[in-house]
Parts: C-alpha cells; sequence; structure tokens
C-alpha cells in the first residue's frame, strides 16, 4: 500500500540518469556508474600527474643506471642523451656550504663546472 500524501521525486543516478533505489544519500544506481562518473571527472588531472611521474620514475631510472657504483661523475650529454628532463625532479638538498643536490627520489645529482654533474644515491 502506498503512503498518502505528497508523491516522492525520484533520484536520478548522476552517470547514466536511471532511477535509484536505496539510501536516501545515494548518487548512483551501481559501482559501474560511480566508478565511471568519478573516473571521467578525474581523467585531466589523472592524466597530468600519470605523465609527472613517468618522467620522474624516467629520470630516476636514468640516474641510476649512469651510477651504479652509488656515486660517480658524467657530463650533460650522456644525461641528455639517454633523455633526462631536468625540469623535473622529487626534492632538492642544499648543504651547510650552499650546494644544492637535486633529487629524482633516492637518485640524484649536483650541477658542477663545465656541464658535468656529481651523481649520488641518498639511502634511508
Amino acid at each position: 500500500m502506498e503512503p498518502s500524501g505528497p508523491q516522492k521525486t525520484k533520484r536520478r543516478c548522476l552517470e547514466c540518469g536511471e532511477p535509484i533505489s536505496g539510501r536516501v544519500d545515494k548518487k548512483f544506481c551501481s559501482d559501474y556508474c560511480r566508478n565511471a562518473y568519478h573516473n571521467e571527472r578525474n581523467r585531466d588531472t589523472n592524466n597530468l600527474v600519470r605523465n609527472i611521474n613517468h618522467i620522474l620514475r624516467k629520470n630516476r631510472r636514468i640516474l641510476a643506471q649512469c651510477n651504479p657504483s652509488g656515486k660517480t661523475t658524467v657530463h650533460r650529454d650522456k644525461l641528455v642523451n639517454a633523455g633526462f628532463n631536468f625540469h623535473y625532479h622529487t626534492h632538492t638538498y642544499t648543504t651547510r656550504a650552499g650546494a644544492v643536490y637535486y633529487f629524482c627520489y633516492e637518485e640524484g645529482y649536483l650541477p658542477l663546472e663545465n656541464d658535468f654533474f656529481a651523481l649520488v644515491r641518498r639511502e634511508g
């Protein structure tokens, strides 16, 4: 038996528009619609983050390949030819003497004179 009084308005799924039944605060008819809605909404942000993470991982891999012993010196051309992107790093470390090391996770580099770089690996 239907309750008497004003007709309840049917809530609709934010993704597909189908009627929703269940909890009062429910916004989607299924997990599929909920995931599709949020994936579409966050696509641009996810692509940007995914691309930056790809660059950071590639930079880290290049530094690790050029520095198997944990401490070495390389010329800028070797890093550039391997595809290293100097615009992206995870953090910097400034020594007491004022030298600034740039890191891609635990792999780092310090710019030296004549386009050389000191490569280091920070443990722990």
